[in-house]
């Protein structure tokens, strides 16, 4: 069910903390912690802690939810100095688009220079 945690999501298992990860920041509704694969000097990744599987569903659902998501993107990127010279949040949503976890997610980027088109 929406917003409850799934056994089988490794967001899920990290909010837990039964997977570890390298957090940065918690919230009482969200965690961010680094990307295992990062794309840029700065690759974060902020979650909520309640399971949605992409940003749209959360959105919907939850609109408060996806702005402490964002809020909290915002916050990793001054904690990371990235906001001085520019950073992008990314929510990747179906696996055309490159989510490989459903578990919504904003990717928080910086630290290089981001061209425009990404991909």
């Amino acid at each position: 069910m929406a917003g409850e945690a799934q056994p089988d999501c490794l967001f899920c298992k990290i909010v837990t903390g039964d997977v570890p990860a390298t957090i940065v920041r918690e919230t009482e509704t969200t965690v961010a912690f680094r990307d295992i694969n990062p794309q840029a000097p700065t690759h974060v990744l902020v979650i909520p802690k309640a399971h949605y599987p992409d940003a749209a569903s959360l959105a919907a659902a939850e609109p408060t939810l996806a702005a402490d998501v964002l809020r909290e993107a915002g916050a990793v990127a001054a904690d990371e100095k990235a906001d001085g010279t520019g950073y992008r949040v990314v929510f990747n949503t179906g696996a055309g688009a490159g989510q490989t976890v459903f578990h919504a997610h904003a990717h928080v980027l910086g630290g290089r220079g981001l061209e425009w088109p990404p991909g």
